[in-house]
């Protein structure tokens, strides 16, 4: 009788440390644990650590409460300036509330990844081109209002939405960089005839100084020779000024007494021109005198054969 009663007590034993291991759940700390009661949710959420269930009536679900990055598939769409894009972009979202995220939709993350490719393509065709390449902080704000206003009721809270990339045509690369290489040439002109603008009116300042100093002008003639004159693989041409030519002709001249100016001399008078005679040379009378008919007549005569 005794074996018995020990017996009893052992199997009783037994059967009290299996329920009791089937009735220990733990939820660790980045979970929440949901309590389903024969098919009702019972109580709040089950804090992280040691919790205990009734066996074979209860079941406990456990709701990851960490932040889940979800990558959106790139999404192809035309803009609102007819451009044909692809996107794609990246979501991250959390749990706030793991009893609606159980029981209001079936599977949240696949929710979310279908109200995200939505939301996506929506914004490409509400967007034009420059807004998906230069105001992406403004489309990632709309894309999260998007996407959290429904998922509020999921139990699922967004935290930042991200575009990744947005793939364009070779062609209208190829556009986009020829209006950039444009640009930049532009800029670059504005900028050259701006820097000629203020060096002609420093140069035309220098000048001006320079015409009421001569002096200056040789100085800087010979700064421009020394600085050429450092290379040793150049030829140097110097140019002689006329002003330095009548300067060392006025040095090599006499200089005159003070007070006194210098005359120059009188020219001399010609010598008078003699008329030529018209009359009384035998080699002009011969020339200028009329012939007399019978010494014309007096001549031989010649016989022309």
């Amino acid at each position: 009788m005794l074996e018995l009663v020990i017996t009893l007590i052992a199997v009783v034993g037994a059967m009290g440390l299996v329920l009791l291991a089937s009735a220990m759940r733990v939820v660790k700390q980045y979970e929440r644990g949901v309590l389903f009661r024969l098919g009702r949710i019972t109580g709040a959420p089950r804090s992280p650590g040691l919790t205990l269930i009734v066996p074979f009536v209860d079941r406990l679900h456990k709701v990851n409460m960490q932040i889940v990055t979800l990558p959106i598939p790139a999404q192809e769409g035309i803009t609102r300036d007819n451009v044909t894009v692809r996107v794609d972009a990246v979501v991250y979202f959390r749990v706030v509330d793991p009893t609606s995220a159980l029981v209001r939709v079936e599977d949240y993350k696949f929710a979310v990844s279908q109200m995200a490719q939505t939301s996506l393509r929506s914004i490409i065709g509400k967007s034009d081109l420059d807004d998906l390449l230069s105001s992406r902080e403004k489309l990632n704000e709309g894309l999260e209002l998007m996407i959290d206003s429904p998922a509020v009721g999921w139990g699922v809270q967004i935290d930042r939405v991200e575009i990744k990339d947005v793939s364009l045509p070779d062609t209208m690369k190829r556009s986009m960089a020829r209006q950039a290489e444009a640009d930049r040439e532009r800029r670059a002109r504005i900028i050259n005839a701006d820097a000629e603008l203020q060096a002609s009116k420093k140069l035309a300042e220098a000048a001006q100084q320079m015409s009421d100093t001569p002096t200056a002008l040789q100085l800087r003639l010979l700064q421009t020779v020394m600085a050429v004159s450092a290379e040793k693989n150049s030829t140097l041409v110097l140019p002689i000024p006329v002003e330095l030519l009548h300067f060392l002709e006025r040095g090599a001249r006499d200089p005159a007494p003070a007070g006194e100016t210098k005359k120059e001399p009188a020219p001399e008078p010609a010598p008078p021109v003699e008329p030529l005679p018209l009359s009384g040379t035998p080699d002009l009378d011969a020339v200028t005198k009329t012939p007399e008919l019978g010494a014309l007549l007096d001549q031989p005569s010649t016989e022309v054969r």
